[in-house]
């Protein structure tokens, strides 16, 4: 191994010994982390030291230092870190000496490739610039001497942090100010499935920025951990200059498995969790700490004023009782002086829960001392713990950072042992928006609007609370969730038949959506199944609230008016059967007056016809989407499926459901086969109904090549796509119908998929009762019922080939 000792002497104004020196440090597998980041600092300060000393001396200049500054002046330079450096002199050079200085120090640089941040100030100039730039202010908090002449950064530093101090009251918000833009547009890092570990919320500036904050002395932020995050975040920004060989800060979804494996861990996953756990520590003391910069500027504005009033002696600090042992002080949830931590095992879900209820954040220092003196709760716990758990989870949205406060002291994982499983656990369906554990307390907030609907809030919510708690145990997290449910439940002190429904509701809380969305809700067979699987009305009452928030918690794309109607109804004949009733009767082929009227009319034309119905006709309110029913009447005749799906991929229309029957018509006019569309516009306006009817004519009789139209887009799609998805998987689904055979296709969301679906499915001979088209970011899943020529279920040998025949022509 080369030591850096063995690399210095290379490290000489000449530059191709500092980049072949950098190089085999960079390579030094054993040397990373901080030390690697500090060696390439003292490396990079060797390198530019001799090219101070050899153009100070070639251009006669005196009086000059050469400066870092931001993360090179912290001697945190990662591989491809810019060198940001500031030239300092004293101005008594001559400008043109001082310019070939400077060329003589920044074109090597640029010569290796290196990115440079640089400038040439005197120290009044360097001073004058930081007070009217925020960012420049907080570089030279970190400024550090690399050549030349001490004396002159001494003198600047110990201005600029004069300064700093001096002006705290209006630099301070400045930069709290920055920070939340700089989130607004980065995001929450510890929510992000391809993070900037640089400028999201969390991330590296934020930590920099409570450095600075701590040198102002007007505030600190909690030290416990920061470090160490600072330190991962650092770390993998390393390995991945290292993995791309380029100077982002962006944690690519490519490149995930690369760092992974630089760092030693074992995947992608367990890279994102270590990641968003550091970002989680930064975010929550950048919280703590900007809250205490709030409370210092409010009481030093109040202070003249409060002088004026009462003389020397300032106010006495009011404390409002909120619960027993809980008051409030200066904005905050505190302890009372007389509470008891110790002796008081239920004081930490009261304190938080009565935190929560008031909108109030809470206490680090209370949180702390809950943490490290509380008794552990009894098992089962007493009733009022679980009460207190049930009014903290029942506040809505001021939970969350309640909540919070508590993971970062360990509390939630001392209540709840299998929440350490789910903690910054990662989702890669793009559909998610948060990690698992902010998902499950975003669920509970969305479920605390619905508790009027339910007779027991109190199941819904701790379900809420539990119901993707399975997750990162082996299989169907429903299945491994129940048994996790049930044991909580039970821990929370919920007799045995309470622990039964919230059981029942973790295990089946994606039945109703997947249910609704993917079956067909006049098979009485899907209802049925639905019934016993709930069991009774009031549980049903409860996973239909479940359903909601779950959905409203995952992300845009899960939750829709849409969506929200199909579940009530299936809700409506669910609870129908469970309250006695008999079950819907069988899908029947009975053709609606407005079908049979269109189907009257392609028999008179010979050719296709189309009715477009819009939400007013429909009686449906879907503020949230472009959505209308569209009927089509064909003669009977192959290929309708695949040429009418065609034609409204061509026209950007999405297809949210579709119902195939065929309509016998008296008097011996024959059959003409009746489709039932439910789309909505991609983006824009709706085609005309003529439009549609023309295309539709030319891709029945030929002349218009569909396939090739679709494929022209699809590549296109393609190559906007990026990485390339998982393969499409079709299999029979056993049990849900006695009426057709129900195949369901997860594929990866595509142009004209229906299209290639229904030409799988004409030539494997089979008509297509109905279909239930459900996308989910860039993922379909599409169920569809088929039968054969004379409408009955298909036998299990050709379902089964049927299926292999469907996913090869989706290869």
């Amino acid at each position: 191994m080369t030591s850096l000792d063995d690399t210095t002497e290379q490290a000489d104004p000449g530059h191709g010994g500092y980049a072949a020196a950098r190089l085999r440090l960079l390579q030094q597998e054993s040397q990373a982390g901080p030390s690697r980041r500090s060696a390439l600092a003292r490396l990079t300060d060797q390198w530019l030291t001799g090219l101070f000393a050899a153009a100070a001396r070639d251009t006669g200049v005196r009086g000059a230092a050469l400066v870092a500054v931001g993360g090179y002046g912290r001697a945190e330079l990662s591989p491809r870190s810019d060198l940001d450096l500031l030239l300092l002199h004293d101005g008594k050079a001559a400008p043109g000496d001082l310019a070939a200085l400077a060329d003589r120090l920044w074109y090597p640089v640029w010569d290796l490739g290196l990115a440079l941040d640089h400038s040439v100030r005197t120290p009044a100039q360097a001073r004058k610039t930081a007070a009217e730039d925020l960012k420049v202010h907080l570089g030279l908090l970190d400024a550090r001497p690399v050549a030349g002449d001490l004396g002159l950064l001494a003198g600047l530093r110990s201005t600029v942090l004069a300064d700093w101090r001096n002006q705290a009251t209006k630099r301070l918000p400045e930069l709290h100010a920055l920070c939340r833009d700089r989130a607004e547009r980065a995001g929450e890092l510890r929510f992000l499935l391809e993070p900037d570990l640089k400028e999201a919320r969390g991330g590296l500036r934020d930590a920099t920025a409570l450095r600075a904050v701590a040198a102002s002395w007007l505030a600190d932020a909690p030290r416990e951990g920061l470090a160490e995050a600072r330190r991962v975040l650092l770390d993998t920004r390393d390995a991945l200059h290292l993995a791309t060989g380029r100077a982002t800060d962006r944690l690519a979804l490519q490149e995930q498995d690369q760092v992974a494996a630089a760092l030693d861990l074992p995947g992608a996953d367990a890279l994102l969790r270590g990641v968003y756990e550091a970002a989680g520590v930064i975010g929550y003391a950048g919280d703590v700490t900007w809250r205490e910069v709030g409370r210092v500027l409010r009481a030093r504005s109040a202070r003249p004023r409060l002088r004026g009033l009462l003389g020397t002696r300032g106010p006495a600090t009011e404390r409002a009782p909120l619960a027993e042992g809980v008051v409030e002080q200066d904005g905050e949830a505190v302890l009372a002086l007389a509470a008891k931590p110790e002796r008081d095992a239920v004081l930490p879900l009261r304190f938080a829960a009565a935190a929560a209820q008031a909108g109030l954040p809470a206490s680090p220092h209370a949180v702390r001392r809950l943490a490290a003196q509380a008794k552990a709760l009894p098992v089962p716990w007493p009733a009022e713990a679980r009460e207190q758990l049930v009014t903290l989870l029942g506040a809505g949205e001021p939970m969350v950072a309640v909540w919070e406060a508590l993971e970062a002291e360990g509390l939630v994982t001392r209540l709840l042992p299998d929440w350490d499983r789910v903690r910054f656990r990662p989702q890669r369906n793009p559909v998610h928006t948060w990690t698992v554990d902010r998902h499950l307390i975003e669920t509970a907030v969305r479920a605390a609007a619905l508790t009027r609907r339910v007779g027991r809030p109190d199941l819904l919510l701790v379900a809420a609370l539990l119901h993707d708690i399975g997750k990162g145990l082996p299989g169907d997290h429903s299945v491994a969730g129940e048994a996790v449910a049930r044991d909580a439940a039970a821990r929370m002190g919920f007799d045995k038949d309470d622990a039964a429904v919230v059981a029942t509701l973790v295990r089946h809380h994606l039945l109703l959506i997947d249910t609704a969305t993917r079956r067909d809700l006049d098979d009485p067979v899907t209802v049925r199944t639905v019934a016993d699987a709930v069991g009774s009305a009031s549980a049903l009452e409860l996973l239909h609230a479940l359903t909601e928030a779950d959905a409203l918690a995952t992300g845009p794309a899960a939750w829709s008016s849409w969506r929200g109607s199909l579940v009530a109804d299936l809700v409506t004949r669910v609870a129908a059967v469970l309250s006695g009733a008999p079950a819907a009767a069988p899908h029947a082929d009975a053709p609606s007056a407005e079908q049979e009227r269109l189907a009257v009319e392609a028999v008179r034309t010979g050719g296709p016809v189309l009715a477009l119905r819009t939400r007013a006709e429909t009686r449906t309110e879907e503020p949230d989407e472009v959505g209308v029913e569209l009927l089509i009447a064909v003669p009977d005749q192959p290929g309708v499926l695949p040429a009418a799906a065609g034609v409204l991929a061509l026209h950007r229309l999405t297809v949210r459901a579709a119902d195939l029957r065929t309509v016998e018509l008296p008097d011996a006019l024959g059959e003409v086969l009746a489709l039932r569309w439910r789309v909505a516009a991609e983006y824009g306006s709706l085609p005309q109904a003529a439009r549609l009817r023309a295309d539709l004519v030319r891709a029945l009789d030929g002349s218009l090549d569909v396939p090739a139209k679709l494929a022209e887009r699809e590549a296109a799609y393609r190559r906007r796509r990026g990485m390339l998805p998982p393969p499409p998987r079709v299999a029979v689904v056993p049990g849900v119908s006695s009426q057709a055979t129900v195949l369901e296709v997860r594929a990866p969301d595509a142009v004209g998929l229906l299209h290639r679906i229904g030409l799988a499915l004409d030539g494997g001979g089979v008509r297509v009762r109905s279909a239930h088209v459900s996308t989910l970011g860039a993922n379909a899943v599409d169920t569809l019922y088929v039968t054969d020529a004379k409408g009955a279920p298909l036998p299990p040998d050709e379902a089964a080939a049927l299926a292999r025949t469907v996913e090869s022509a989706l290869s």
